[in-house]
């Protein structure tokens, strides 16, 4: 209990002075499953030290949104609680930081209506819009760390009961995000390093795309005029230093949504919204997923494609070693935070401005004309493995090899 106890401050105090690098006299909003309440009250307890003049929590409760989609009328799944994220951007507007802990049960709406689920998250990304925007820009510091949900903990380790699901998986939260060092905060800013080192490799080769090829891919991935490449710690547009996923261990750029060509296989199964799609296969034409289907959730899938015109292209790709450490783990998290840092990946949807060069000040039309894609969507999907080989496209056309195999060259 008494190492517990040490291993959940160690992540409250990274979650505010490494994830959020929460400033004096900033206001936080955290958003967290109900299950998470011990971290939340150990990170409110160190952004108050840290100077924060209020810290505020959104609860979310799993059977309470169960409960939606058995007995609400059917008029409720086009409804989504725009006030309540009419004020998050709000407060994001004035210079709220933003926490999510992110531990929720990956297969709560297994066997509810599709469709239901479809226009809930329509009508959720729509409200939600605006506080997209202000994260993806990087308006203000935000982050995201990891608390198990029971449910959760049963998936990752099915042959275990409950209990030791839990305790397992906190031993892994624990050491995927560095808490196992003893001094967790140099031991980030050692990673983050390490990274940037990687970040400015790429920025300085600037590729014009990246081919990853393997067992059901072979697809070309144009990136951004001006694009930047991004990884661990980022300044962000009031000043602050965050590391917006805890853990990560991925460098990533905003792709151009109309040069994307070929096919591509998933090769870890996407938790989403409550559903688990398997086997995702896409084709893309002049950026736009023209054919998609899954082996399991393939429903969803084509729904989630519906969504608005972008969430047909990619805002984002991403390089992940396989030698990653949450990789090597062996484990398959059904959770995107841990997932997408275990492999190479692609997000469908809204790309980061952040990774456009002056893409702070430029007009949604001029990121546009750039090559970043707009959306209500952003959905990390992964498409790396140790079968997987990468090569950086010169301006000439030169293919020169930045990952074999899954790991860097």
């Amino acid at each position: 209990m008494k190492a517990f106890e040490h291993y959940l401050d160690q992540m409250a105090k990274v979650a505010v002075q490494v994830g959020l690098g929460l400033q004096d006299g900033q206001e936080l909003v955290i958003t967290a499953p109900i299950e998470a309440v011990p971290l939340v009250r150990k990170i409110t307890e160190y952004a108050y030290k840290a100077g924060s003049p209020l810290v505020s929590v959104l609860y979310d409760d799993d059977a309470a949104h169960l409960l939606r989609f058995q007995h609400a009328p059917e008029a409720s799944f086009d409804k989504a609680p725009k006030w309540l994220y009419d004020g998050m951007a709000e407060a994001f507007q004035a210079g709220a930081a933003r926490l999510h802990i992110a531990g929720n049960d990956p297969s709560l709406l297994k066997g509810q209506n599709p469709e239901r689920v479809a226009r809930a998250n329509h009508a959720r990304s729509l409200a939600y819009r605006r506080v997209l925007e202000l994260i993806a820009s990087h308006h203000i510091n935000w982050s995201i760390v990891a608390y198990p949900h029971p449910a959760w903990a049963r998936a990752v380790f099915p042959d275990s009961d409950e209990q030791e699901a839990v305790k397992k998986l906190w031993e892994t939260i624990f050491k995927a995000s560095r808490l196992d060092s003893p001094d967790p905060v140099a031991t980030w800013k050692a990673h983050n390093q390490h990274l940037a080192e990687r970040v400015a490799y790429l920025n300085h080769k600037r590729y014009s795309a990246l081919h990853f090829k393997g067992p059901g891919t072979d697809l070309l991935v144009g990136l951004a005029d001006d694009h930047l490449w991004a990884g661990g710690a980022t300044r962000a547009k009031n000043g602050a230093v965050c590391n917006p996923n805890i853990p990560t261990e991925e460098v990533f750029t905003t792709p151009h949504k109309d040069r994307i060509e070929g096919y591509v296989q998933s090769t870890k199964p996407l938790s989403y919204l409550g559903s688990l799609l398997e086997g995702i296969e896409m084709r893309f034409e002049k950026g736009r997923v023209v054919e998609a289907r899954a082996k399991s959730g393939t429903d969803v899938l084509n729904r989630l494609l519906q969504t608005d015109e972008g969430a047909r292209s990619l805002g984002e790709v991403a390089l992940v070693p396989h030698s990653s450490p949450i990789a090597q783990s062996g484990l398959l998290f059904y959770n995107t935070l841990f997932d997408e840092n275990a492999a190479s990946h692609i997000a469908l949807g809204q790309a980061y401005s952040e990774c456009i060069q002056g893409g702070g000040q430029l007009s949604p039309e001029e990121l546009a004309a750039k090559g970043a894609n707009s959306s209500l969507i952003h959905i990390d999907w992964m498409i790396g493995s140790g079968e997987i080989d990468v090569d950086g496209i010169t301006a000439s056309g030169q293919a020169e090899p930045l990952m074999r195999r899954g790991e860097w060259v």
